[in-house]
């Protein structure tokens, strides 16, 4: 088949809900991909960040074909060594108690939210009120969607779950405003994403987590995007000296394999969810947590966090000098390798559009920001490519 029989096959039998690139990508390595038609791409979106170790590392790999070999699904009637290997090594990687594997962190968030409620439910709080953000993302499902501050993702499905009031993201007054009775939960990104990379302000962090302590709400970081090394810490919110009391993650905790999580702290997991009510089919199956155990091997071994942590100067100064020479780019902004050009005068699409033209691949987010994620294994000489290209499409 032609990449114009593949892009016409799944126009045809794949329910449209995606406004997809004209390319029909075939195979990874490292930090390029290539095309059907045999093109190379530098690769600074990775998935939407989830290529963490870059494409088709051998390493990975191999877990992945060793457990395949050995078996692939057991449901959650059975233990199995995968799920007791990972779970460990995210519990401890963050430093809280108990972990739940999900299929995305969509259900991540679905399980957080419950986790919650049920920790209310259990102290008296039966409204189960949640203070969310505005210019938020959390998913598209419908307690996900609840949560995410974006009319445009909302008007359509509504009613959504209740209870739920939005405040502005880094202003702590408008949180007070928001808290009631009923307040259980606080859910915000650390780093906000799909928004237009919005970091915390450690100010604001550190006095929604002093609120949340006094008056019992719990505190949930989703950490989906912005998590697992991407902003030069294991967890971002490492780097605010704090820490959530529900943790969510995906994205680079598989790097490919569809997984995620929510962790809780001691509080939450001993107050909250019991047996019966939540579960999943798919949840922590061994191919998954293989995958996941990979991945925290795999950092640890190769300090990917402190390669970020390197890197993310000489990224910033090769944005930096973008950010200088072109008036159309008003401001960078960002964490590590999470880092977005806010474009005025110019359409982000269009500046998509044409790095993609010339063998890059970047994406947008929030109105008008170019997001770039690359895999974190990206060197010196990516960032000079990623530059040279950019350069040209933004004059």
């Amino acid at each position: 088949m032609k990449t114009a029989d593949y892009k016409e096959t799944l126009d045809q039998y794949y329910v449209h809900v995606y406004n997809r690139f004209p390319i029909v990508l075939e195979r990874g390595d490292g930090m390029r991909v290539y095309d059907t038609d045999g093109k190379e791409y530098l690769d600074f979106a990775a998935g939407i960040a989830v290529f963490a170790l870059g494409y088709n590392d051998p390493e990975y790999n191999a877990a992945l074909t060793d457990q395949i070999g050995k078996i692939i699904h057991t449901s959650n009637l059975y233990y199995n060594v995968p799920a007791a290997e990972a779970s460990e090594k995210l519990v401890r990687s963050c430093g809280m108690s108990k972990a739940f594997f999900t299929n995305s962190g969509t259900e991540a968030i679905e399980g957080a939210i419950k986790a919650a409620r049920k920790y209310a439910w259990k102290k008296g709080k039966k409204e189960g009120g949640i203070i969310a953000m505005k210019n938020s993302f959390h998913g598209r499902s419908v307690g996900a969607l609840s949560v995410t501050g974006n009319d445009h993702y909302q008007e359509a499905f509504r009613p959504l779950m209740g209870g739920v009031k939005f405040a502005r993201f880094n202003d702590f007054d408008s949180i007070l405003e928001c808290v009631g009775d009923d307040t259980c939960a606080i859910i915000l990104e650390t780093v906000q994403g799909e928004g237009g990379i919005y970091p915390a302000d450690p100010a604001f962090l550190r006095d929604v987590r002093a609120l949340c302590d006094e008056k019992d709400i719990l505190l949930i970081l989703d950490e989906i995007q912005c998590g697992m090394g991407r902003t030069g810490d294991l967890w971002a919110f490492d780097g605010y000296g704090i820490k959530p009391d529900i943790m969510t993650c995906a994205k680079a905790l598989g790097c490919g394999v569809p997984v995620g999580a929510f962790v809780l702290n001691e509080k939450t997991a001993s107050s909250s969810l019991e047996p019966g009510d939540h579960g999943t089919t798919y949840g922590g199956n061994p191919l998954a947590c293989a995958a996941v155990s990979a991945v925290f091997d795999i950092f640890e071994k190769r300090d990917i966090v402190g390669h970020v942590r390197e890197l993310t100067p000489y990224f910033e100064r090769k944005l930096g000098e973008l950010t200088d020479r072109h008036s159309c780019v008003k401001e960078r902004r960002g964490k590590g390798f999470m880092q977005g050009l806010e474009l005025e005068g110019r359409k982000v699409g269009e500046v998509v559009a044409a790095a993609r033209e010339k063998g890059l691949l970047v994406i947008s987010a929030g109105t008008n920001v170019l997001r770039l994620v690359p895999p974190l294994a990206a060197q010196k000489e990516d960032f000079d490519k990623m530059a040279e290209i950019l350069d040209v499409c933004l004059g």
